[in-house]
């Protein structure tokens, strides 16, 4: 069964003209920070995506029918390209309706990712490894949040704190981001200057990180 789905994913990956880091860039994007090793772990077999992985895996690679694609069953199995066409249509008119909207949620949880994101020296973000959290009172751009390491981010961020990312593949010159670098993770301040780039904390006490291969930095978003 692993296989089966890890070898779809793959197709569809393909057919979508697309490289295993470009569909794991594009899952981050929608919210899910994804290594390409993760997404080649799923393709061979070895795991698989969580329910909200494989459903925005879905959507990036715009698979309309799920079942039919992946299980050989779905209301456009067996239809041709017109008759999906006319369901998809159909499906459109349904939702302009207004009529059939599912009903806003009670509670909203956002994922915390348990490896400590450092504010310090600097540990992995492991995209895998997450606790679902309560997140009524995070920020509503919020996608998922991060435990903060270490005192570098002082004030503003402390040890222990969770911080809330908005994910994105970029960040602006003096904005506080989540990256990775050379295996870890860090919260530090862009400096994206002429004269090179760098991670900055807000703690004086540490000294910069410089980044001599600025297309080597990974961005996972922007700390809000």
């Amino acid at each position: 069964m692993y296989d089966d789905i890890g070898a779809k994913i793959a197709a569809l990956r393909r057919q979508a003209g697309l490289s295993q880091k470009e569909l794991a860039q594009r899952l981050t994007e929608l919210g899910e920070p994804l290594s390409d090793k993760a997404l080649s772990k799923w393709e061979k077999g070895a795991t698989l995506p969580s329910a909200r992985q494989f459903l925005l895996t879905c959507r990036a690679l715009e698979v309309s029918d799920v079942s039919g694609e992946f299980m050989g069953a779905g209301l456009a199995h067996g239809l041709d390209a017109a008759g999906r066409r006319k369901l998809h249509e159909y499906a459109d008119l349904l939702r302009r309706s207004g009529l059939y909207e599912p009903r806003p949620e009670k509670g909203r949880a956002i994922r915390l990712y348990t490896l400590a994101a450092s504010a310090g020296p600097g540990q992995f973000l492991d995209d895998g490894d997450f606790t679902w959290i309560d997140a009524q009172d995070a920020p509503r751009q919020a996608d998922f949040a991060v435990r903060v390491a270490g005192d570098s981010m002082e004030p503003k961020y402390h040890d222990g704190q969770v911080a809330y990312v908005k994910a994105s593949p970029t960040v602006e010159d003096g904005e506080i981001g989540l990256f990775s670098w050379q295996g870890s993770g860090y919260i530090k301040r862009l400096h994206d200057r002429p004269d090179g780039v760098r991670l900055r904390s807000l703690n004086p006490a540490y000294a910069d990180i410089p980044i001599p291969d600025p297309g080597q930095l990974r961005v996972f978003g922007r700390v809000l």
